[in-house]
């Protein structure tokens, strides 16, 4: 799995000095280098917004997860949403009959396995790294540090509150596209939130609830298949 999440493609605007306290005159490449390295590092966080595929199809994700792997939260392909878990080295999904036609419908054998799974929870192969590897923080946040160039010419904006925290506003263009990352000037320079404008779509993703516990529950044995074992039958 490629998260496709950017902290780049980031249209100047003015007020640029608003943030200079907290970052010390640091400029607006420096800040969004520390930016990456304060989210990186955090121990866990909540992330809602959009990853891509390897496969050039994207998900909407709302996921809390931390740097064990321990994660909980939903996903949603094509319209279709479904739960997720990952405790004790397990990772769980319950979607509905919706979710696993369009999740199998290239599976030989789907329309008998889609009545065996549809609401329960299911146990993922390991090797499924399309799903399973959206509990991976680092893996799940990889895209921010793949092409630091891409952090270069930023500029900075005014300072707004994102979800009760103050934020220095960095902005850039790259072609049509202008993006804006929210950078958090209370406490450490976390990234709360990164919007997209002028591509196919708009787009907005926020990170919250930083190194909160993540402690997702086991569903029960009587609620839970093996899609592996299923599979082979």
């Amino acid at each position: 799995m490629v998260a496709g999440i950017s902290v780049t493609g980031l249209a100047a605007c003015g007020g640029g000095d608003d943030g200079d306290d907290a970052f010390k005159g640091d400029s607006a490449d420096k800040i969004a280098d520390k930016a990456v390295a304060a989210t990186k590092a955090a121990e866990s966080l909540h992330m809602k917004g959009k990853v891509s595929q390897s496969g050039g199809e994207s998900m909407v994700i709302d996921l809390a997860v931390d740097q064990e792997k321990n994660c909980q939260g939903t996903v949603t392909m094509s319209g279709a949403k479904a739960e997720v878990r990952h405790v004790k080295a397990t990772f769980y999904l319950k979607g509905d009959e919706q979710y696993w036609r369009t999740s199998l419908k290239q599976q030989p054998g789907a329309d008998k396995i889609v009545p065996k799974v549809a609401d329960k929870w299911v146990k993922m192969p390991a090797q499924d790294n399309q799903i399973t590897g959206l509990c991976d923080k680092q893996g799940l946040l990889a895209a921010m540090d793949e092409d630091k160039s891409e952090r270069k010419g930023l500029k900075k904006g005014d300072t707004s509150t994102i979800d009760g925290t103050k934020a220095l506003a960095l902005h850039k263009s790259k072609g049509d596209e202008k993006s804006t990352l929210y950078v958090a000037t209370e406490g450490k320079p976390y990234i709360l939130k990164v919007t997209t404008t002028g591509g196919s779509e708009p787009e907005t993703t926020t990170f919250s609830d930083y190194d909160k516990p993540v402690k997702p529950e086991q569903p029960a044995a009587g609620d839970t298949v093996d899609l592996k074992q299923l599979a082979a039958q």
